[in-house]
C-alpha cells in the first residue's frame, strides 16, 4: 500500500481481517505513525488533543510500517516501486495516496500563509489560533467553514473570502448553499462572497476590488486534487482531474495495482458516472472491496464491485452537517423542516426515489435516508415533505 492515510490503513487492516497471510507494507510520505484526518479541523486544531493516529496494533497484525519514504514512480512492467529510499519490489500494489490541497498561486513559502491538511499543518496552525490573530480564510468551502469554526472558537477574528456567489459552490445547489451563508455571521464570522484574492502583503490580504482585509495569518482552502503526480510516465491510466482511473473492482489499468480513496474514481453503476469522492467514509469502506478482491484473486473467488452511496458529515458554526448520495440527476428537490431554523433536511429524488440527502441537525434522517437510498426505495413525495413524519413512514 502507497499512503498511510485511511484507505491505505484500512486495506492492510481489512487484508488481514479477511485472511491475507501474505506480506503487507504500508508505505507513507510522512514520518508520523499513522492518524486519522478529521480530528486535525477540531480537536487537534484547538489543543484538545494532541493527535488522532489510529488505534491499530500495527505489529500484532504482521503489518511492516515504511513512513517518511515519498513514493516517486511505479514500474508496472517490472512490478517495482520507486521510493526515495529506493525501489521496493510488489506482486499486489495499491495506490492510497490521497489528495493533497490546493496552493493559492503566488502564495506558495510566503509567511503567514497556511494549508490544513496534514498533523503538521495542524500543529503549525495552532498556537496562531492561541494569540487569536486577524485571520482571513481564502474559500468557503468544507474545510474552510470548519476552520472558520475553530478559530471564531478560539477567540479569533475571521473573514472567509469566497470566490462564487456563496459558500459550497462547487458542492451543492445554490438553493441549498445560500440558506447556510447566515451562519457565519451568526457566529461572528464575515463572510465575503464575489472575492478574489489580489495579493497578500505583511498583515493584509488585498481584494480584487483593493480592499484590504487585516490578516496575522491566512489558511487557504480552495479545494484538493489527487496526489498522482508521481505515477506520471507510469502508464497507468489518469482521468480528468488527474485521478487514477480505477474500475468497478477498483483496478487500475495496470496489472495487479488497485487504487482506492481520494486519489481515484470509480464508475457508479447506482447513479450511472464516474465519481470522485474526497471524503472519509469512502477511505473507509473502499478497501474492503479491494482487500476482497486481491484475496478473490488468488483464490478464484468473483470479483466484488464498489458502488456504494458516498456519506460525509461536517461540524460548522455549531451545526452537525450530513449528506449521503448523489443528487446531480435529481427531477426533484424536497425540503423538510425551515432552513432558517436549527434542524432541516433537504430530499432530492429521480422518478420518485430518494437519490441523496442532505441532513442538517437531523440525524435520523440521515440514518433512514441512507438506507432508503441503497434499496431504491420509491417515496410518496407528500409524505417526505412532513418532517414531523420519519423518512422510514413516507414510502410510497
Amino acid at each position: 500500500m502507497v499512503g498511510a492515510g485511511m484507505a491505505g490503513v484500512q486495506t492492510a487492516v481489512a487484508l488481514r481481517e479477511q485472511g491475507f497471510t501474505g506480506t503487507v507494507t504500508l508505505i507513507g510520505a510522512e514520518p508520523h505513525q499513522p492518524y486519522d484526518r478529521p480530528p486535525l479541523s477540531k480537536a487537534v486544531l484547538l489543543g484538545k488533543a494532541e493527535g488522532s493516529a489510529f488505534d491499530v496494533d500495527f505489529e500484532a497484525l504482521g503489518i511492516e510500517l515504511r513512513l517518511g519514504r515519498e513514493a516517486l514512480g511505479v514500474r508496472p512492467g517490472e512490478h517495482e516501486l520507486e521510493t526515495g529510499a529506493g525501489p521496493v519490489p510488489y506482486d499486489v500494489l495499491v495506490l492510497a495516496t490521497g489528495a493533497e490541497p490546493i496552493m493559492l498561486p503566488g502564495t506558495e513559502g510566503v509567511p503567514g500563509v497556511h494549508l490544513l491538511r496534514t498533523l503538521d499543518d495542524a500543529e503549525r496552525l495552532r498556537p496562531v489560533l492561541a494569540r487569536q490573530h486577524d485571520i482571513v480564510v481564502v474559500g468557503a468551502g468544507w474545510i474552510g467553514a470548519e476552520f472558520a469554526t475553530a478559530a471564531r472558537e478560539a477567540g479569533c477574528t475571521v473573514t472567509v473570502v469566497e470566490a462564487a456567489d456563496r459558500p459550497l459552490a462547487g458542492a451543492l445547489p445554490a438553493e441549498v448553499a445560500t440558506r447556510m451563508a447566515g451562519w457565519y455571521a451568526d457566529a461572528g464570522a464575515v463572510l465575503r462572497t464575489h472575492a478574489r484574492v489580489a495579493r497578500i502583503e505583511p498583515g493584509a490580504v488585498v481584494l480584487d476590488d483593493h480592499t484590504r482585509v487585516p490578516a496575522g495569518a491566512v489558511v487557504v482552502g480552495i479545494g484538493a486534487r489527487p496526489a498522482t503526480a508521481w505515477l506520471t510516465g507510469s502508464g497507468i491510466e489518469l482521468g480528468a482531474h488527474r485521478e487514477v482511473v480505477a474500475d468497478a473492482h477498483l483496478r487500475t489499468s495496470a496489472p495487479d495495482v488497485y487504487a482506492v480513496g481520494d486519489c481515484a474514481s470509480f464508475p457508479s453503476g447506482r447513479y450511472g458516472e464516474r465519481l470522485l469522492v474526497h471524503h472519509w467514509d469512502n477511505a473507509l469502506q473502499g478497501p474492503r472491496t479491494v482487500a476482497a478482491n486481491i484475496i478473490g484473486e488468488a483464490t478464484g473467488e468473483p470479483s466484488a464491485v464498489y458502488d456504494p452511496v458516498p456519506y460525509f458529515w461536517s461540524e460548522q458554526f455549531g451545526r452537525f452537517v450530513q449528506y449521503a448520495g448523489h443528487h446531480t440527476s435529481a427531477d426533484t428537490t424536497l425540503w423538510r423542516g425551515d432552513p432558517a431554523g436549527p434542524a432541516w433536511s433537504v430530499c432530492w429524488l429521480r422518478e420518485n426515489r430518494l437519490i441523496a440527502l442532505l441532513a442538517v441537525g437531523r440525524p435520523r434522517d440521515l440514518a433512514q435516508g441512507r438506507r432508503l437510498i441503497e434499496a431504491g426505495t420509491v417515496m410518496d413525495p407528500r409524505l417526505l415533505a412532513d418532517p414531523a413524519k420519519p423518512l422510514k413512514a413516507a414510502t410510497a
